[in-house]
């Protein structure tokens, strides 16, 4: 089967709910000699982003959202360890999570795999995580960088909790923050005091490293 289309049918697979089938076509893909971060982006990436456009238009519901999120982790599983990582590199360590009151997780974990691949050390605290879970993690590990993530707009002031908490507590000076997540936008992230915003899982790895002086990349 061609790249074009084993990479959609790793989509398909996601979009169709299909456990099975999105581990099978991933891992053909694979044997095929496809790299494992394009099997990512426009694989199961983009059958994740078929079935939330389904979910917006109120044909898919959040049942289906979790059994397609389930078929793109089963996917995942497969690839993610064949992604190449940075050889005897460290770019620095990172805290992430979800904030407090959201336990939609699928976003963090593709920035968690991301920055994993990119040479970063990754303190991964869940989803649902108190401002003060975020401070002490971040104190405990001497962290460099602070990700925050939410999918609902009824949780997005929990990340000026967590940044107004880092001023408090006097370390705000020693880590960056990133936001990301759907409803967030970069001048949300400038209002709140963060450092940087992450449009999607690529996109916050570039961000992450030009806040870390490793590379440029677009500011907010």
């Amino acid at each position: 089967m061609e790249t074009g289309k084993l990479l959609k049918a790793v989509a398909d697979s996601v979009l169709n709910m299909d456990e099975e089938g999105a581990a099978k076509y991933s891992k053909e893909a694979l044997d095929a000699g496809i790299d494992p971060m394009t099997i990512i982006n426009e694989g199961l990436i983009v059958g994740m982003n078929q079935a939330g456009k389904l979910f917006e238009e109120n044909q898919y519901f959040v049942p289906e959202l979790l059994l397609c999120s389930d078929a793109m982790y089963a996917g995942l599983n497969v690839v993610t360890p064949h992604i190449k990582k940075e050889e005897n590199l460290y770019l620095g360590s990172v805290v992430i999570g979800v904030v407090e009151g959201d336990t939609h997780d699928i976003g963090k974990n593709l920035v968690k795999v991301m920055l994993q691949a990119s040479g970063f050390r990754v303190y991964d605290l869940g989803r649902d995580v108190p401002a003060k879970a975020f401070v002490d993690k971040v104190r405990e590990v001497g962290a460099d960088l602070l990700c925050l993530s939410t999918l609902m707009t009824s949780t997005m002031d929990e990340m000026k909790k967590v940044i107004d908490l880092l001023e408090k507590e006097n370390i705000r000076e020693r880590v960056k923050v990133l936001v990301g997540g759907g409803p967030i936008s970069s001048s949300f992230a400038r209002s709140i005091g963060a450092d940087g915003y992450g449009e999607n899982a690529t996109g916050a790895v570039r961000v992450a490293k030009k806040l870390l002086g490793i590379m440029q990349a677009k500011s907010l």
